[in-house]
């Protein structure tokens, strides 16, 4: 049986970038680098102004993390702006947090429930919008993400995405597995604290939470951290409360000792104590949880049906992607780097100078590369 995958980060020193090649120092030439890597194929010349362009039999993988969100407004965990840039005390709740304490909990779903209105309004951005050009162009074949956002699916639902890490957009119940859509969590949460909805909506109000310069959040008393955390130093959290699962509270189930479970609510259906069901949970891997082995099996097989990765917007501390990379390098694939500050690993990853580091945002160079090759007479394959 293989051991169970987990998502741990890893807090040592990253590497600086070495830029790969020298040229991919400027826009443009980070855009032509990149443009070569992606192209070419099992010693084919790639794309260039004199031979022109075909598809690759869509060869590239690509690997995303936070930094490809951030154009989105959304915050990610080490770029330059990054939550463990400047706030080196951040520490995220952990599974086993979650599973044990209802104080826990309390806190976890307060600071979602302020974070969660700027996570459903923010949209997909240009590097989104790019990898599903590239994938019509049947360049990339597939996405992995470590990204909760959803942003990857929304903007190209045709180019298949796995979710290593799950996804915000709705919760799970720990005891009979009952999906829930986070909007409906979301009026629940509303309904059972006024007083939070309230001051949400004075937040809102204000355009405390529509900056996206983590300093002017600060000003105005706010934190913001990745997968739609918001921190309030000083809040009462203990008072938040939460629903339970509505499944379970209709049918409670049989507990994995084979004992009756029960819910037990508030007047107003809030989740209390002394139940031993019914706690719902987002869709998402927390840290310290482990990966399930489907997507663990997914997220292998497409590192090896792939001929190249490109890791764009993550430094690769999660050590759930950070062991994808190694895999493609341990098969000999090229591997492309674009991302604004050091990676994990990456030195090991560019033998003689082979593949591509870029240290830009994903965002202008993606759509610049896109644009280059419409250029150079590649279009969509859609429809043909």
């Amino acid at each position: 049986m293989r051991s169970p995958l987990m998502r741990i980060p890893f807090t040592g020193p990253l590497p600086q970038p070495r830029i790969i090649p020298r040229n991919a120092s400027t826009p443009s030439g980070a855009i032509a680098a990149l443009t070569s890597f992606i192209t070419s194929h099992n010693g084919d010349a790639p794309c260039n102004e004199n031979r022109g362009c075909t598809a690759n039999t869509a060869g590239t993988l690509i690997l995303s993390g936070a930094g490809i969100s951030v154009a989105s407004g959304l915050a990610d965990y080490r770029g330059t702006q990054g939550t463990y840039t400047l706030n080196r005390t951040y520490r995220p709740i952990y599974y086993n947090e979650f599973l044990s304490s209802h104080e826990a909990r309390k806190r976890y779903w307060a600071r979602s429930f302020l974070g969660w209105t700027t996570l459903d309004r923010a949209r997909p951005n240009a590097a989104h919008w790019a990898v599903g050009r590239l994938g019509e162009m049947e360049i990339v074949g597939k996405v992995v993400t470590q990204n909760v956002d959803s942003f990857h699916p929304i903007a190209h639902p045709s180019l298949p995405t796995i979710e290593l890490h799950g996804y915000l957009r709705s919760l799970t119940c720990l005891s009979c597995h009952t999906p829930l859509p986070r909007a409906d969590f979301q009026t629940a949460l509303s309904t059972l604290n006024p007083a939070w909805a309230a001051f949400l909506e004075e937040v809102l109000t204000s355009g405390a939470l529509d900056t996206e310069n983590p300093t002017e959040r600060q000003i105005r008393g706010i934190k913001t951290n990745p997968d739609g955390d918001v921190d309030l130093p000083g809040a009462p959290y203990s008072t938040f409360r939460y629903p339970a699962c509505p499944q379970c509270l209709v049918a409670p189930p049989t507990g994995i000792d084979g004992k009756p479970t029960h819910v037990h609510v508030d007047l107003d259906g809030a989740w209390l104590d002394s139940s031993t069901a019914g706690v719902l949970k987002p869709s998402v891997v927390m840290f310290g949880e482990s990966i399930s082995e489907a997507v663990k099996k997914a997220a292998e097989q497409a590192v090896d049906s792939a001929s190249r990765l490109l890791v764009v917007g993550s430094s690769l501390a999660t050590y759930s992607a950070f062991r994808l990379a190694r895999r493609a390098k341990e098969r000999g694939m090229p591997i492309g780097v674009l991302n604004l500050g050091g990676v994990r690993g990456e030195d090991g990853f560019f033998d003689g100078g082979r593949g591509v580091r870029i240290d830009m945002d994903a965002d202008k160079v993606l759509l610049g590369v896109v644009e280059r090759l419409e250029r150079l007479g590649l279009r969509s394959t859609r429809g043909k």
